[in-house]
């Protein structure tokens, strides 16, 4: 299945690899590690994570307190938010 993330969610990525770097060399690579094992998940079983707002599916990184927030849609899966869990509620995609 296709995999599209929006800039939103590389921009995510980005910034919560960074943060995590400059707690620790290596920890930012960790996170990506584990966040390419749940992009597995989602593309090998895309309706096993349940709807958590609106129309976006949430998965739950292994280790790190961020969820994968996206949509299948006809010409694959879309990930939209990369978010970190501890923000505000408000803030969801």
């Amino acid at each position: 299945m296709r995999l599209r993330y929006t800039d939103r969610s590389k921009d995510d990525v980005e910034l919560a690899f960074a943060w995590y770097e400059r707690q620790r060399r290596g920890l930012g690579f960790e996170f990506l590690n584990c966040l390419e094992a749940s992009i597995q998940n989602i593309i090998n079983y895309p309706e096993i994570y349940q709807i958590r707002y609106s129309i976006f599916r949430g998965c739950p990184i292994r280790r790190f307190p961020f969820s994968i927030f996206y949509t299948i849609e006809d010409n694959g899966i879309v990930v939209h938010s990369v978010f970190n869990n501890r923000q505000e509620p408000g803030k969801r995609p």
